[in-house]
């Protein structure tokens, strides 16, 4: 059996009425990744495919489906899939690197990242993404390197999957998984398996494979989390960990859970939810789903490391959104070092236009005092400035929608010209 690797993974949060304010549901994720990867923002627009087209994901090819849906996505920039990303239909999904007993399958399939971007493309409902999800799990398997390096880092994934009106959490142990409705309250992943006896759709060999393991007598009540990882869900919430230190934000707050709550639970650094360190927080999501269908939802992005000194910006999906240039990273085609056999060989800059300026100001945050502290401080009043004026949208709906074709656009260039 392999060392189980160090927690290095993220945190997804859900808060649905009546946890989250105001007849809305919020949902909010840290990326934790490798603290030299770039995360870029992109927007991919709904597109009619031809029947019998593939598609090509990060190592393999799949079906493609005859209709996909316009989506956000906050990617790793070396990569097909996505860490997180929400579409047209206000389906957000976030997912999490999760270890237990069953061995992780070093072979090529498909990452756990990619079942994030083809649920989102293809589903127009929580529990239609699922659906997706585990269709394709079930078809091709999750496997491959998940960092962009020779070392390989391989792990299973759970998921949180959020509409308008519910949440799904969905766990995997190789092909076998468990989903829990969640339909109120507040709900957290981090990189642990968190499902425990209340499992309200699951794989159909799910209980049978784990008896056969000597996991499971058959006896007991069956606990998803307990019987097909180590942890001891007796203690799940009271121990010092993330998924822990998540739980007690999310409850602190219960009944009163805004975005910019959710943007202090991401920016937290004492629960290390705000990780530092060789694995850092790379990007961050928050999203409000209004219940009410007349309201857009609207969805939030920082594009850039450290939540704590980076500014989550507005996208709110309409027709004509061109191209997010400035969070999109340069590609490489057929040339690019992860296409090519054996992969990982080379890693160019994949640094887009708002990651380098970012990181020229962090440097200036971090060792001028004085004038880090000024820019610290006009980024937040630009943050602040934003979330008022998406309030008002919430409140009255859309002003004119050509307004809001270069919403996120024109944010990043307002977040540029602080950085001078």
């Amino acid at each position: 059996m392999a060392a189980r690797p160090p927690p290095r993974s993220c945190d997804t949060f859900v808060a649905l009425p009546p946890a989250a304010a105001g007849g809305r549901v919020v949902f909010g994720k840290n990326s934790d990744r490798p603290s030299d990867e770039v995360q870029e923002v992109l927007y991919v627009p709904a597109a009619s495919h031809p029947a019998g087209a593939r598609l090509e994901c990060t190592y393999i090819s799949v079906e493609q489906a005859e209709r996909t849906y316009a989506v956000v996505l906050s990617r790793p920039s070396w990569l097909w899939g996505a860490e997180m990303g929400a579409n047209e239909h206000g389906v957000c999904i976030g997912n999490e690197a999760v270890w237990g007993r069953e061995e992780v399958c070093g072979a090529e399939a498909l990452l756990g990242m990619d079942l994030v971007r083809l649920g989102l493309e293809r589903a127009d409902t929580a529990e239609k993404a699922l659906n997706v999800i585990v269709d394709l799990l079930e078809k091709y398997g999750q496997g491959g390197n998940c960092m962009e390096s020779h070392m390989a880092f391989t792990y299973h994934n759970s998921f949180l999957i959020a509409d308008r009106k519910e949440a799904w959490v969905l766990e995997t142990s190789g092909k076998h998984w468990a989903a829990e409705k969640v339909e109120g309250g507040v709900r957290n992943i981090s990189n642990q398996l968190s499902i425990t006896t209340k499992i309200d759709r699951e794989h159909p060999e799910m209980k049978e494979y784990a008896k056969s393991k000597g996991w499971w007598d058959g006896e007991k009540e069956f606990d998803f989390a307990a019987t097909y990882s180590y942890v001891n869900t007796a203690r799940m919430t009271t121990s010092r960990s993330r998924y822990c230190e998540g739980y007690k934000l999310l409850n602190k707050h219960k009944g009163a859970i805004t975005s910019e709550t959710m943007m202090e639970i991401l920016r937290d650094k004492e629960s290390g939810i705000n990780m530092e360190g060789g694995f850092m927080t790379t990007g961050s999501m928050v999203s409000v789903l209004p219940q009410d269908p007349n309201l857009p939802c609207i969805h939030f992005f920082t594009g850039t490391p450290d939540p704590a000194r980076s500014v989550f910006k507005p996208f709110i999906f309409v027709p004509g959104i061109t191209e997010l240039l400035k969070t999109s990273s340069p590609t490489f085609g057929p040339d690019d070092p992860v296409k090519k056999q054996p992969r990982f060989q080379s890693k160019p800059d994949r640094r887009h236009e708002l990651y380098k300026k970012h990181e020229s100001a962090a440097v200036v945050m971090e060792t001028m005092k004085g004038k880090g502290k000024e820019m610290l401080e006009e980024i937040q009043t630009l943050e602040k400035r934003k979330m008022s004026e998406m309030e008002s949208i919430l409140q009255n709906g859309c002003p004119d929608v050509n307004q809001l074709v270069n919403l996120f656009s024109q944010c990043v260039d307002e977040e540029l010209k602080i950085y001078g």
